[in-house]
């Protein structure tokens, strides 16, 4: 088995709904999840004229090989509503590969790890609450030393229920 880490974010609708459906989707195709962080309230990255993003990472565990895991993950984000015609738009699902154990993958499709995860803490807050000792495979660093030297000023921080 593979461990397997994902970003789901959210900024269209009931986010929180949305993190869970997609959740349930999730536990669905892989079986329960092994660790999953709180949800962030994160500013939009890259087209920040829209609704702050609900992220939360999540680890799983699969036999799938890459370009099958992309293919159930894209299904799922369509079940929820994901259609991801413009890069950065706002989005009612988007479930992103993380990390796929200590593999390094690159086709047309699919890059793993994430290609610029490191460089977005609403990705490295939640990733570092379940796998903060976690070693980038590429970049030979942990994921809490990522979080630490990130210089992304973006505001991300802990959903509290009854504050948004």
């Amino acid at each position: 088995m593979t461990n397997l880490y994902l970003l789901n974010g959210s900024n269209i609708g009931n986010r929180a709904d949305n993190l869970e459906n997609a959740r349930h989707f999730l536990d669905k195709a892989f079986g329960k999840a092994l660790k999953v962080s709180a949800i962030y309230v994160t500013q939009a990255w890259g087209k920040t004229n829209q609704s702050d993003f609900f992220n939360q990472a999540l680890l799983y565990q699969t036999n799938l090989a890459p370009l099958q895991l992309l293919k159930v993950i894209k299904e799922i984000e369509k079940k929820i509503g994901g259609d991801h015609k413009e890069k950065w738009a706002a989005r009612v699902m988007d479930i992103d590969i993380i990390f796929y154990d200590d593999l390094i993958y690159e086709s047309d499709e699919l890059t793993i790890p994430h290609a610029l995860m490191h460089l977005r803490n609403f990705v490295l807050m939640p990733l570092n609450e379940i796998a903060a000792k976690y070693q980038h495979p590429k970049l030979q660093v942990s994921v809490n030393q990522l979080l630490k030297k990130s210089m992304d000023i973006l505001k991300v921080e802990k959903f509290i229920p009854n504050e948004v």
